[in-house]
């Protein structure tokens, strides 16, 4: 303990400058908490906090005996770990093939050429999507010009609900495979360039040094964003699937934040769209606290 107030003094002026951010996070992270109560009451707005009727698990056994929720969940699941699996892929592909170029201008070029589609919102991010994915579009046109598609029956991307995840996670890819480069660059730039400089002299190709020297490089910043990323997988996002969405794909389209906002906020049943949210604070942090703790039996980079 003593060692620790000593610690505090030497850092008091990062302690200081933590303050405002502490008393952010208590007030609009943990104070709320206790709003976790109407899940287990049946809450009307009009009546005060004791004058609410208790009904303990009703909400959550209604949750877990839906077909609708069952289906979202499914949904909000298979989503998530599309955005996991491929984003992760992806991004640190592209940021390997980044950190080979040897032309710093090219280089430029495809890094804010990527990076742009992060900045344009799903607004209009869904607008470019629908219009590329339309009967009329360039998808369909392309594939009347290849003469896979004959004129008159061309393929209706959006309302074919099979094909909802796999657009959902083309545009998640599209959108952020450029941002989420960042973090795995600024990583590459720590690596001894004298290691490469020796595998280089030992007749290592291109692909070796990725795969015995980069990689091993930016192995715990992997880690560790996996593990960020896992405490996540309940969280498949919200403008991409509630603006795609539609009539006819909603089976695929459909997650845990649209059923609590059409099933909850919308019928004024804030019971049932606490519940939920409950449920995916709940399994997210056991998530987070499973993968750390693995991670950290294996020996491996860790959050905590």
């Amino acid at each position: 303990m003593r060692l620790f107030i000593q610690k505090l003094v030497r850092q008091r002026a990062l302690v200081i400058m933590s303050v405002p951010f502490l008393i952010w996070l208590f007030i609009f992270k943990y104070v709320p908490i206790w709003g976790w109560t109407i899940a287990f009451q049946d809450y009307k707005p009009a009546l005060g906090f004791w004058e609410q009727t208790w009904i303990g698990l009703d909400h959550f056994q209604f949750l877990f005996g839906d077909e609708r929720f069952i289906r979202v969940l499914r949904n909000t699941l298979a989503m998530s770990s599309i955005n996991l699996i491929f984003g992760f892929v992806t991004a640190i592909g592209l940021a390997l093939l980044l950190n080979e170029i040897r032309r710093v201008a090219f280089k430029r070029v495809v890094q804010t050429v990527s990076y742009l589609p992060h900045f344009i919102s799903w607004v209009v991010a869904a607008s470019i999507i629908q219009t590329t994915l339309a009967p009329d579009g360039i998808i369909n046109q392309l594939l009347k010009w290849l003469g896979t598609v004959k004129e008159g029956n061309e393929i209706l991307f959006l309302g074919i609900p099979e094909y909802f995840w796999t657009i959902f996670g083309a545009s998640s890819i599209w959108k952020d495979i450029g941002w989420n480069t960042i973090v795995y660059l600024a990583a590459m730039t720590t690596i001894d360039p004298a290691q490469y400089e020796a595998a280089e002299i030992d007749g290592a190709n291109r692909f070796k040094r990725m795969m015995y020297i980069t990689l091993p490089g930016i192995k715990s910043v992997i880690i560790v964003l996996l593990i960020m990323n896992i405490g996540y997988l309940l969280e498949s996002g919200f403008e991409p699937q509630y603006l795609l969405g539609n009539g006819l794909n909603v089976d695929y389209s459909e997650n845990i934040d649209i059923f609590v906002l059409k099933y909850g906020i919308a019928q004024s049943n804030f019971s049932l769209s606490i519940a939920a949210g409950m449920f995916k604070t709940v399994v997210s942090f056991i998530l987070l606290f499973a993968a750390n703790t693995l991670a950290k039996r294996m020996g491996e980079s860790r959050l905590f």
